[in-house]
């Protein structure tokens, strides 16, 4: 479980996600570095939030206090993904430094629950969200009536500043 939700980040985005704001994404998460956020939640979809698992794990070298938490649905997440991405998937797994699996079984209402528990864990939420009804649209609505800051990347592709923080 994650004891600091302050310093505490987590990502949301679509599957669809082919690496349109990477630039962007690795600038914003340097800067959440940079202001002392050192938790980064990803729900290991495939998409944004494989990026986004990439992109934490690369700034871990230059940030060696920073953390990735994969929070899994449900065992099995990856059993439909394309062979290589399965084998991305399992590569970050591999490397995240906690992995929590938020449900046992693997039913529609899992993704939602770890939905559920990306925002509750989180003072900011990362995403990549084009506005669509989606898991992601739910998730950023979720995060916006708790309260968190929100760092929208598709609608605006601009690293967030330091100073913003």
């Amino acid at each position: 479980m994650i004891d600091e939700r302050t310093a505490c980040v987590a990502f949301t985005g679509h599957r669809r996600y082919r690496g349109e704001a990477d630039d962007a994404l690795a600038q914003t998460v340097e800067e959440l570095c940079r202001a002392g956020f050192r938790t980064f939640l990803s729900g290991m979809a495939l998409g944004f939030d494989l990026a986004a698992a990439e992109t934490v794990l690369v700034l871990r070298r230059r940030f060696p206090g920073i953390r990735l938490v994969a929070a899994i649905p449900c065992p099995g997440q990856a059993e439909r993904y394309p062979a290589a991405e399965r084998e991305r998937y399992g590569r970050l797994l591999a490397q995240a430094d906690e992995r929590i699996t938020v449900s046992d079984v693997c039913d529609r209402g899992c993704y939602r629950r770890r939905n559920d528990y990306l925002v509750d864990c989180a003072s900011v939420v990362v995403a990549w969200y084009d506005g669509s009804p989606s898991g992601t649209g739910y998730t950023v609505g979720r995060a916006r009536r708790c309260g968190c800051r929100i760092i929208d990347l598709w609608r605006d592709p601009q690293p967030v500043l330091f100073a913003d923080l």
